[in-house]
């Protein structure tokens, strides 16, 4: 349906040139998914984008040959492109709250596409609308119609966004990160849909950093790193037996793949070599040596269709990665813990809704966090979690119930006597960049959580230098401003703000959801050293089952604002006791492609 050759994507930036995309090549057929993986900056959301035109002002787009269904797409001029991208080809992006229109309700945004293509006649446009939103799963579309995107959870505005992409019949689907954020099981009815797409004949290529996730729909996987294609074959014998040392590196950062306490990250760090001599990923490489940096080595073929872009044999020079498993039934030693630290004893907390009813956010929550403890909070988007972690840090008093802190009363306290104690719980957000002021430099941001601890002015950039080595970061990072830093960087010196005034209690908050899986590799191996290092407590709050088991020594589970099960992380994974949870368990992404079990 669409084939790629050559394509060659440079941006020309401030008089600087970035070469984005790199001579590549693949071809996606009718009712096949293609999925391409790689982190963050390595090309394939620019692939993806110029696939529809929109590569941007200053790109430079060339290619041998770039054709949907034998249309020269090199060829179109932007009227041209405007015939294809929505009516022939379809974008699904990451985000559907900024995708949609905060000031039209779904029903308007989907019927835009129906009358911008002619797709039915304006009698026949709001029936269709529904329909399409009846098509994506999407519960009473006649209501769902007449709301606003901000009125729905991240679940049916992501299918809001796919039912306003296939309104005209798109036969070509571009998916970049569609399900990136959501819990396992919004994400396991995402793919649903977006299999029932493929398997009525459209071609769908997926764009996303986990092989775990794009595991569950894909024929074949291509895997970008530095702008190239270093490895591309079909998804089951990829994920058996990966040739390219990145791409075992990013097999063995999946968290489900490995027992608590294993390290993630096993490549160096660094970014992709400049220029276009050698290979990007030298410079992270072990096995690296001079030629790999002068010389982009030929693509050889493996075997049928699975070809590698590296001079050196992978599996057999680096030890073969493992097969992931289910966590074993098996109990492991349990450690010593230490004293209660954080106490929360049946807490409950309601909101009113936009009718003027009320709604129940948390109900009759308790637990209890030691001292060098992990707790893993988890649940499906609207659980309570996040509304418990705000209770817990002191942000929103509950309206029954008491939090305690190192033993003494937490909540229903004067703000005035609790600011004393702030210092020993502190927070460890998603969005680091929305939780940092972007005119301070990094050295001022950490040093204001280090003047809590009553440090002078020379010992506040003396403890700002130690924090930042402490998270892997050079003394120069001070200096700069979070905008400069890379997700990974940021997320990093949110960990530095956090450890300054030396907490008892850390609380995360999806700390690594917005991560692409190198980088989320990297975090949770330097939160698990500092944990160790420290005895500091985490309540660590997330959507992925995955990331949990790798942290959390105990887990509860949360539904429609209850702990409906708590235990021991290796008990509850291997033996859940509600169906809830067994429910959650079974839509944790694995390593192996559900195509190929069909």
């Amino acid at each position: 349906m669409i084939v790629v050759e050559g394509l060659d994507v440079v941006f020309h930036l401030d008089g600087e040139r970035i070469h984005a995309v790199r001579d590549v090549s693949f071809a996606v057929a009718p009712g096949e998914c293609l999925a391409i993986v790689g982190e963050s900056g390595s090309g394939k959301s620019v692939t993806a984008r110029t696939l529809v035109g929109l590569a941007g002002e200053r790109a430079s787009v060339s290619a041998r040959r770039l054709t949907f269904e034998g249309d020269d797409l090199t060829a179109l001029t932007e009227s041209g492109w405007r015939a294809v991208r929505g009516r022939r080809i379809g974008l699904v992006l990451q985000d559907a709250l900024v995708s949609l229109d905060p000031l039209r309700t779904v029903g308007a945004e989907v019927a835009e596409t129906l009358r911008t293509h002619r797709v039915v006649d304006r009698a026949g446009i709001g029936e269709r609308v529904l329909s399409l939103l009846a098509d994506v799963g999407i519960p009473d579309p006649a209501r769902r119609a007449r709301q606003h995107p901000h009125e729905l959870s991240g679940g049916l505005r992501q299918r809001a966004l796919i039912a306003s992409v296939i309104a005209a019949g798109p036969r070509l689907l571009v998916a970049d990160e569609p399900t990136t954020a959501l819990d396992v099981t919004v994400q396991a009815q995402i793919f649903a849909l977006l299999r029932g797409l493929t398997e009525s004949g459209a071609a769908l290529l997926l764009i996303s950093h986990d092989l775990a996730v794009v595991s569950r729909l894909a024929d074949r996987i291509a895997v970008m790193y530095g702008g190239l294609i270093v490895e591309e074959g079909p998804a089951a014998r990829l994920l058996a037996d990966p040739r390219h040392p990145y791409t075992q590196a990013l097999i063995a950062a999946v968290p489900a793949a490995h027992a608590k306490g294993a390290a993630l990250s096993v490549a160096a760090a660094g970014r992709p070599a400049p220029g276009p001599g050698g290979c990007p990923y030298a410079a992270r490489c072990a096995h690296a040596d001079q030629q790999c940096r002068d010389k982009l080595p030929d693509t050889a073929e493996v075997e049928a269709g699975h070809r590698v872009l590296c001079r050196h044999p992978a599996s057999r020079v680096l030890a073969p990665v493992p097969r992931p498993a289910r966590p074993a039934a098996a109990r492991p030693e349990p450690r010593e813990r230490g004293a209660v630290v954080l106490a929360a004893e049946g807490l409950s907390k309601r909101f009113r809704t936009p009718d003027g009813g009320w709604q129940d956010a948390v109900r009759d929550v308790s637990f209890q966090l030691r001292a060098g403890e992990t707790l893993g909070l988890v649940g499906e988007s609207g659980s309570g979690k996040t509304t418990a972690a705000r209770i817990a840090l002191g942000l929103l008093e509950p309206d029954e119930g008491v939090v305690r802190l190192g033993g003494e009363p937490w909540s229903g306290v004067p703000e005035r006597d609790r600011r004393t104690r702030r210092r020993r719980i502190q927070a460890i957000y998603q969005d680091p960049l929305g939780s940092f002021d972007p005119r301070y430099p990094v050295g001022r941001i950490v040093g204001e959580a280090v003047a809590l601890t009553g440090a002078r002015r020379r010992e506040r950039r003396d403890r700002v230098v130690e924090l930042l080595d402490q998270v892997g970061l050079p003394a120069a990072t001070a200096g700069r401003h979070p905008l400069e830093l890379s997700g990974g960087q940021r997320q990093r010196v949110a960990i530095a703000r956090a450890l300054a005034p030396s907490p008892e209690v850390i609380v995360c908050d999806e700390p690594v959801s917005a991560l692409d899986v190198s980088i989320q590799a990297q975090i949770l191996d330097l939160l698990a050293t500092l944990q160790r290092d420290l005895a500091v407590a985490m309540l660590f709050i997330s959507h992925d089952l995955g990331v949990i088991h790798h942290v959390s020594d105990r887990i509860a589970v949360m539904k429609d604002g209850r702990i409906v099960e708590t235990g021991d992380v290796a008990d509850v994974f291997a033996h859940p006791s509600e169906p809830y949870t067994t429910e959650l368990l079974a839509a944790v992404p694995t390593l192996a492609p559900e195509r190929s079990r069909r």
